[in-house]
């Protein structure tokens, strides 16, 4: 059984999960951890859990999804991974925070890239790799089929979708991407987005407005 620990740091208030699995091992998926007080939060959180943690993923590369990267991948000495097409958002990520009067510290460089289609093993459990384009040119999506939850970073929100207006966005990539690898999934399929309340694919093939 994965648990799902959420976090809402950031100016942006951006979603930083944790997952969990029995032997206490723990997946970090976007540490937008900026403010003193809420690296402080998560670092006690993992150290009160006693979690080990093993990966760092990001769903994709703008500022408020990296904020912690550097933290985290050096506490825990663990590299940031992300699908290839985000190394340009992440290049240019710190020039956009300056924009936004937001410094922070660079991301380390990846680990490694993830590609579309592969399995990520987490204890007994898996995490398909699900390449979401569309709000970023790399965006990707970690999708647990015996849990049936969805972490999708800034694709799909709860009666939204993600903004298309920055560099590399494009809003049909972006609805195709729901379509195609979201809203085939099951409908009780739990979807924890980037920003805003957790969803359900079924719900939202209902009922938002930007996909009716």
């Amino acid at each position: 059984m994965i648990e799902i620990q959420q976090f809402t740091f950031g100016p942006l208030q951006e979603n930083t999960y944790l997952l969990i699995n029995g032997k206490r091992e723990c997946i970090i998926i976007d540490p937008g951890c900026y403010f003193q007080d809420e690296r402080k939060e998560l670092l006690q959180y993992i150290q009160t859990e006693q979690l080990n943690v093993t990966r760092l993923l990001n769903t994709h590369c703008h500022f408020d999804h990296i904020f912690g990267n550097k933290l985290v991948s050096e506490t825990y000495q663990v590299k940031p991974e992300f699908h290839e097409k985000e190394q340009v958002v992440m290049d240019n990520s710190q020039a956009v925070g300056s924009m936004y009067n937001l410094p922070f510290d660079p991301s380390p460089m990846p680990g490694r890239y993830i590609v579309e289609g592969e399995k990520i093993a987490f204890g007994g459990h898996e995490l398909d790799v699900l390449f979401t384009p569309g709000h970023s040119p790399g965006s990707i999506s970690f999708y647990c089929a015996d849990q049936h939850f969805v972490v999708g970073g800034d694709v799909l929100f709860y009666q939204s979708i993600g903004r298309t207006d920055l560099p590399g966005g494009n809003h049909t990539t972006l609805l195709n991407s729901i379509r195609e690898k979201l809203f085939v999934l099951p409908d009780e399929t739990r979807v924890f987005p980037g920003h805003g309340p957790a969803t359900t694919i079924g719900f939202e093939k209902k009922y938002n407005p930007f996909l009716i």
